[in-house]
């Protein structure tokens, strides 16, 4: 007999890690040799979604992390976790190649040009009707689904086939296209039907609701009034949630006086230099990491910075390695930095620290700390946490953010310093207002940054949604 929950988050991950039987503390499941250890995975989604789950007897839904068969399911920190099984061809043709070749770069605005494989839309079919059976089978009557992003927009509308009883909710973490772009996908009307399976579907950005509105008129010539489509006898909400951080817990780290010695041996690791100037990124073609380092390269090539005074860390967290795009990038990145410590390092002095691995929430922090500019610069994005997180961590130390205009940070951090990243001497001018902000000006823009974010953080994201849904009373 399953048991069945009142709410229920379906998404493409766990929200655990799984780890080796020798470290300590997480949960073990299994017995002899299948036995395997679980902790939670840190971030913000299940950071904001937590207290609801354990106060509701909640079920998260999504894959384990290893392919081949899921492991039954199991409790952790109060939360039911249902795993889903995705085989190695699944991790091929549905996430590496629908989810992340065809829609990741089609809804980025075509940084990269997408790839369309017919295979590879029979398998996101396949295995989105897996998640919809999955969460269908461990719902309660009534309940509330939320289902998470891009990777499972066909669900709503199989879940709502298999259990017409349930109340949907879908949150795209991603940007939504505009009709121009959208019509290129082959699988266009299944996806929007699948969305349109939802009672409410949110956004990041209102002009990205704006979009979905709109394209369900041109596709399906469904009538709408303001944020609501009328569709198959029902209505659809479409309309902005933009997501959050936990502003208390990255204010806790920042504030950890560990954290802070790191972050001063950071900065005397470099050197002690007048400027640091850090990026945090996925190693991602829609981040803008190689403008960023055009623009810095020229900078010091035209003496408006010099080495060692200043200094660039990059921050390129490996990402989706298989993925020919990705590979390609990582050519391309390592390239730039090559050239530039070729031309502006010298010996034990690098222009630019490039680092291509993972770091711990801690050692984040401490980068946060040590680094006197943030650069925030990607091509598309659909909301862009690290700018957050950047402006969480400063407390009162003041310090200066540089932000693309197309990211969805944009719409609420608006005393960054905000540029245009297709256009280089945008990017420049935007960095060297940052990098000679006067002190007074940057702790006055940092400061009325965080009075948003402490009033919009993550848990606040989750409540605005669950409301609209009418999940919360």
């Amino acid at each position: 007999m399953v048991d069945r929950s009142p709410f229920v988050v379906v998404a493409n991950r766990l929200p655990v890690d799984e780890v080796t039987t020798d470290t300590p503390g997480g949960r073990v499941t299994g017995s002899g040799d299948s036995r395997r250890r679980w902790r939670r995975s840190p971030g913000g989604l299940v950071t904001a979604l937590h207290p609801v789950l354990v106060e509701r007897h909640g079920t998260w839904i999504g894959w384990s992390g290893s392919p081949g068969d899921a492991p039954d399911p199991f409790e952790l920190d109060g939360i039911n976790l249902r795993p889903v099984p995705l085989s190695e061809e699944d991790l091929e043709r549905y996430y590496e190649g629908q989810s992340n070749a065809t829609i990741w770069p089609l809804y980025h605005d075509n940084v990269e040009p997408p790839v369309f494989r017919r295979r590879w839309r029979e398998a996101y079919r396949v295995v989105n009707r897996r998640y919809a059976e999955a969460a269908a089978e461990v719902a309660a009557e009534g309940a509330t689904v939320w289902v998470q992003d891009y990777q499972l927009q066909l669900v709503p509308a199989m879940l709502r086939e298999l259990r017409p009883d349930l109340k949907i909710g879908f949150f795209l973490h991603i940007p939504f296209p505009p009709i121009e772009l959208f019509m290129q996908l082959p699988q266009r009307a299944e996806v929007l039907r699948g969305l349109l399976g939802a009672d409410l579907v949110g956004f990041q950005q209102r002009l990205a609701a704006q979009n979905f509105i709109r394209l369900a008129r041109h596709l399906l010539g469904t009538p709408y009034h303001g944020n609501v489509i009328e569709y198959e006898g029902r209505q659809v909400k479409a309309d902005a949630f933009p997501i959050s951080i936990d502003v208390g817990e990255m204010q806790r780290l920042a504030d950890n006086p560990l954290v802070r010695e790191r972050a001063v041996q950071i900065r005397a690791e470099l050197g002690d230099p007048k400027t640091v100037i850090l990026g945090v990124d996925r190693l991602d073609y829609t981040k803008g990491i190689e403008h960023r380092l055009k623009a810095y390269r020229e900078l010091l090539a035209a003496g408006r910075l010099s080495v060692p005074e200043s200094v660039m860390v990059q921050v390129a967290t490996p990402s989706r390695e298989r993925v020919e795009h990705y590979q390609a990038l990582r050519i391309k990145v390592e390239r730039e930095v090559g050239r530039i410590n070729g031309d502006f390092g010298r010996v034990g002095v690098p222009a630019v620290h490039y680092l291509h691995q993972s770091y711990s929430r801690s050692e984040l922090a401490a980068l946060y700390c040590a680094a006197d500019v943030m650069m925030v610069t990607p091509l598309r994005d659909g909301m862009n946490l690290v700018a957050k997180e950047y402006v969480a961590a400063r407390l009162e130390h003041g310090g200066a953010l540089v932000l693309s205009e197309f990211a969805g940070a944009a719409g609420e951090l608006r005393q960054a310093f905000l540029c245009n990243p297709h256009d280089l001497d945008a990017v420049k001018d935007a960095l060297m207002r940052a990098v000679t902000v006067d002190e007074h000006e940057a702790r006055r823009r940092m400061s009325v940054m965080q009075r948003h974010l402490r009033r919009h953080d993550v848990a606040r994201w989750a409540s605005d949604f669950l409301t609209e849904l009418g999940a919360i009373p």
